[in-house]
């Protein structure tokens, strides 16, 4: 264990590096309508860019309750982070646009690292508000992102955004491998600390057959929700551009709106002493992205349609943390050590993969299917929530 100001600076170590998760988030589609002009790439390259991502992400979720239970969170938080640079300097550099697809694999590891480990850590402790306020900032990350692309596109090119990215990144590597801060966390907050109670603490093939329903559909949930949010997030700005037919600036613009509407609701929802029960922030955002998402399909005209992204941000906002900290709830303790690393590699493939197959869709048919994709995918929310929410109630 470590004293109160210890644990402080852990917690503010954390928020940052989850600032710097969301960066790379925010940036990417924000950069995509100049980069793949630079680097002659289709459009539809985004979703191999993602999908790279998702490898490296899902590789590691699979094995990152395990090593936090070894190491603590300090070296594979250091590792994660110097994977990001690396990636960073490597879009920075990149003579093409196979180059971009292959270093994609190091941000999906980085992600996969500090998504995986700290959801799991502050989730297992209890720690709901904390939980919140972690998301949040990676929606700073996100609202940053599209910023710091837009001010290095007016600059001259996308390139400097992904150096800035590099710092920030080498940064936090540093901080967490420091004397004091790799002390305090080598036994910090990480599962290991986590008493199972004997009833969830078995292996998960010898769980009932009912619990192992409700992991899949938890998985299912978490695959389509971030889907998305990232498949929105990120082909925004190239929508923006191209059925809106807004210029750069306006354009990422409205994406900053999207990712800060989700930000701030993310950090309003860490704030109250009794915040809304967890099910229904999930209940009423997946509604309301449903609503929103029809508006965006409707397409009524260019600002109720940029509205209608910031509404879908904002009403996506508490979804991913409320369904984490519903996870010990529901399913005990002992297995939500192992589950939520599994929905956090489901939420890496389904932000990759579903925005990746919606980017295949519009090199098809063309920009205009990105409503109705999203609505879609907002539909399968609802109803994959509705279905985990009979299969596995909150425990009291």
């Amino acid at each position: 264990m470590y004293s109160a100001v210890a644990q402080r600076r852990l917690d503010v170590l954390s928020l940052a590096s989850f600032v710097a998760l969301g960066l790379p988030d925010g940036m990417l589609g924000t950069a995509w309508p100049s980069m793949r002009a630079s680097l002659h790439a289709p459009v539809s390259y985004l979703g191999l860019i993602l999908l790279g991502g998702t490898v490296g992400s899902v590789a590691i979720t699979a094995f990152i309750g395990r090593i936090l239970r070894r190491t603590g969170v300090a070296r594979p938080l250091a590792a994660g982070l110097g994977c990001a640079a690396g990636a960073a300097a490597g879009f920075a550099l990149a003579p093409a646009i196979g180059v971009v697809i292959g270093i994609s694999v190091l941000f999906g590891l980085s992600a996969g690292t500090l998504d995986g480990g700290l959801n799991t850590a502050i989730a297992l402790s209890g720690r709901n508000r904390l939980l919140n306020l972690l998301h949040g900032f990676y929606g700073i990350g996100t609202a940053i992102g599209p910023l710091v692309v837009t001010i290095a596109i007016a600059t001259g090119s996308w390139r400097p955004a992904y150096y800035f990215l590099l710092v920030v990144d080498a940064a936090l590597a540093a901080a967490w491998v420091g004397p004091g801060h790799a002390a305090a966390a080598a036994d910090g907050p990480g599962p290991k600390e986590v008493v199972a109670d004997p009833a969830t603490a078995r292996p998960p093939l010898q769980w009932p057959p009912a619990v192992r329903a409700a992991v899949v559909t938890g998985i299912a949930v978490f695959f389509v929700y971030t889907g998305l949010e990232v498949a929105a997030g990120q082909w925004e700005t190239t929508y923006g551009r191209g059925q809106l037919h807004l210029s750069a600036t306006p354009a990422g613009l409205a994406t900053f709106g999207y990712w800060a509407a989700l930000t701030a609701v993310r950090i309003g929802l860490a704030l109250p002493r009794r915040p809304p029960s967890s099910q229904s922030v999930v209940r009423w955002g997946s509604g309301i992205a449903l609503g929103a998402t029809v508006v965006i399909w409707w397409q009524p005209g260019v600002t109720v349609t940029v509205l209608a992204f910031v509404f879908l941000g904002g009403s996506l906002a508490g979804i991913f943390p409320a369904l984490i900290a519903l996870t010990p709830d529901r399913l005990g303790a002992g297995r939500a050590q192992h589950v939520i690393a599994w929905q956090v590699g489901a939420a890496a493939a389904g932000g990759a993969g579903l925005s990746a197959l919606v980017g295949l869709a519009i090199g098809v048919r063309g920009l205009g299917v990105l409503g109705p994709a999203l609505v879609t995918l907002a539909v399968l929310l609802v109803l994959t929530e509705l279905l985990l929410s009979r299969l596995a109630p909150r425990r009291d």
